[in-house]
């Protein structure tokens, strides 16, 4: 198996997204091939984005059913007086949205290799993390 990755919420919704069947095909591949993780903050973003931004909306049954049996499961990061303040550090490092420092301060409490988001900056490495647009052309 390889290594751990960590997915951000954009990579989870467009496993739902039929507007976008290259990238939906992406992240179910994703899904489907990598020991991935996520946290409090994904799974609380993800809900909101199924319940009111998906063209056909999640009914709130079925969210809760994909929150108990897929994302829950795989939800490592959870919150902390540490990791608040190492997203306030990377903020100041990268000048990233607070929000997207935290998603990048979980990735790395998490310990995965790889933060696949297309949000940040494709490649680029923070400490042993290395972040991915999956939906990046090949080059």
């Amino acid at each position: 198996m390889s290594a751990k990755v960590f997915l951000d919420t954009n990579v989870v919704a467009y496993a739902f997204d039929s507007a976008v069947p290259a990238k939906r095909q992406r992240a179910r591949i994703l899904m489907d091939e990598y020991d991935w993780v996520v946290s409090w903050q994904v799974v609380q973003e993800f809900a909101n984005v199924a319940l009111h931004r998906f063209a056909v909306p999640m009914k709130p049954v079925d969210l809760a059913d994909y929150l108990e049996l897929v994302l829950w499961p795989r939800c490592e990061v959870f919150p902390s007086l540490t990791l608040y303040r190492t997203a306030a550090t990377l903020h100041a490092k990268t000048q990233y949205r607070f929000y997207d420092s935290l998603i990048v301060a979980a990735a790395l409490t998490s310990g995965a290799a790889v933060l696949y988001t297309e949000d940040l900056q494709h490649r680029r490495m923070i400490d042993s993390l290395r972040i991915e647009n999956p939906f990046a052309p090949a080059s």
